[in-house]
């Protein structure tokens, strides 16, 4: 399994996976130009990719989605209710696959698992890809640390995870408090001291490397989230970075 991030954060996210001939995006933040010109950049043109999954319905994860399907050719996969919630946003799809939280959606013998998030959209989901005995997490906007999330995390052998923001930089920062409220509460994102302690409570398995993802622009840096992941890991657990500003290297799971 190979896989790079186009870009994740709040101006965008995008996620690429490709195993056994298949190639699969995760959510279409990004402007159709800026997509093509990433995936490009690894040598992958976006008009192969098989299947476009949406797992909410904030701009940051589907803005460019009617435009991947309309230019690229891709079929669109997504709950009904997140379409419910975007159908302003996404023009004239007309190829819309409905799939239900918690479903196994089958793409050509890969696996694409959903489950139900506690982040603050109509129908959110995260995703494990699986095939060949392998299996990617994507974890990206999840709210909390909820109850099924660390067997989940366990259960894969790498993943993207959200760090989205130092809890000291947030409440030194200049957001409104209600925002701030509504990032730390219980449905908005982990923070780096959140996903460094789910990661350190994985008894059974742990993932091979994570890559953080979804950090804030202003309150978090790469280097703040990679350190409290170390902190609580130690400095020799492979930590990547899924940047906002550009795409990552490729990954191999």
């Amino acid at each position: 399994m190979k896989t790079f991030s186009l870009q994740s954060g709040s101006n965008g996210n995008s996620f690429y996976v490709e195993l056994d001939g298949v190639c699969l995006l995760f959510d279409a933040g990004l402007t159709g130009a800026a997509a093509e010109r990433r995936m490009s950049a690894h040598g992958r043109d976006i008009r192969d990719v098989d299947a476009l999954f949406i797992s909410h319905e904030h701009p940051d994860h589907i803005r460019g989605a009617g435009v991947y399907q309309r230019k690229f050719g891709l079929p669109i996969y997504m709950t009904e209710r997140t379409q419910d919630a975007t159908r302003c946003k996404l023009g004239q799809p007309i190829d819309i696959t409905y799939f239900k939280s918690g479903d196994t959606v089958p793409i050509n013998g890969v696996r694409i698992h959903t489950y139900p998030t506690a982040h603050d959209a109509v129908d959110g989901v995260c995703f494990v890809v699986e095939g060949g005995r392998r299996r990617l997490g994507i974890f990206s906007d999840l709210g909390h640390a909820f109850p099924e999330l660390l067997p989940l995390v366990e259960s894969v052998d790498a993943a993207y995870i959200e760090c989205n923001y130092d809890s000291g930089l947030l409440a030194s920062g200049s957001y409104p408090e209600e925002l701030k409220a509504r990032i730390q509460g219980p449905h908005g994102h982990l923070s780096n001291d959140d996903t460094a302690a789910l990661l350190a409570a994985c008894r059974r398995s742990r993932p091979k490397w994570v890559a953080v993802a979804h950090l804030s622009e202003q309150n978090n840096t790469p280097e703040l989230a990679i350190g409290a992941l170390h902190e609580a890991l130690g400095d020799s657990y492979p930590v990547h970075h899924a940047s906002r500003y550009d795409c990552s290297n490729m990954f191999v799971v």
